[in-house]
């Protein structure tokens, strides 16, 4: 089941995404994430914040967000989307990044962006599988423990 996210879905939230910041470099930032934030990120993103659940459990969570700042992007947003290892596979994520599309160009929105880790071949494919592409590869512009990290950028124009 996709719902939208709510205030007590935050620690779940952030227990997930912290283990990614901590035990991978498929994200560059080494700064954990509060509840108190992923509550407010919630609130500021009504609408574009959504969760799984499967058999009554969280699995996982999908949220957009400006792309950029300025008004020239207010069409694009970039999304972050996160499934516990065990909900892989099973059409989760699947289900989670089409419910944000939705929600996006309901929104008024034109384009998604996905900023991957290049480390992170399974969320290359994962978003090629959904049509996103490759738009650019920017080489070393992370560092996470000690090693040079790769950006890729793909989009999907809605």
């Amino acid at each position: 089941m996709i719902r939208a996210a709510r205030a007590s879905d935050a620690e779940a939230i952030r227990e997930l995404w912290n283990e990614m910041i901590r035990d991978t470099v498929f994200t560059f930032t080494t700064v954990e994430k509060t509840t108190a934030g992923v509550s407010a990120m919630i609130a500021e993103r009504q609408g574009a914040s959504f969760v799984a659940e499967t058999g009554g459990r969280f699995a996982g969570f999908v949220s957009f967000g400006p792309f950029r700042s300025g008004p020239g992007y207010a069409h694009t947003v970039e999304h972050t989307v996160l499934l516990h290892s065990g909900s892989r596979g099973g059409g989760v994520g699947r289900a989670l990044m089409a419910r944000a599309e939705a929600a996006a160009l309901a929104l008024g929105h034109h384009v998604m962006v996905a900023a991957i880790s290049a480390s992170n071949p399974g969320a290359v494919a994962f978003h090629g599988r959904l049509g996103f592409i490759e738009v650019a590869r920017m080489p070393e512009v992370g560092r996470k423990n000690g090693q040079w990290l790769d950006l890729v950028l793909m989009q999907k124009t809605l």
